[in-house]
């Protein structure tokens, strides 16, 4: 199975949110890369995110933010990783 240039998209959106605070949202403008902007509004449409532009994370969004970014840094180069 290979990720689509859409999953790809929505992949790099859920890295960007902070995870040590449910406090802070991100919000994507309508002048941003046009890939950015149509990912975030599938993750709304999903349910991952609160608002059409971003948001804040729903409880399923968290998951999947918490699942993508721990996917990034088990994938980083040996150097950069902090799995054991």
């Amino acid at each position: 199975m290979h990720y689509s240039k859409e999953q790809i998209a929505e992949i790099d959106i859920l890295i960007r949110y902070n995870l040590a605070t449910t406090q802070q949202g991100i919000k994507v403008h309508s002048s941003a890369n046009t890939a950015h902007v149509e990912a975030v509004k599938r993750l709304f449409e999903k349910g991952l995110v609160t608002q059409i532009d971003g948001g804040y994370l729903t409880d399923i969004g968290r998951k999947a933010a918490e699942h993508a970014q721990a996917l990034i840094l088990m994938l980083a180069p040996n150097d950069q990783s902090i799995a054991s």
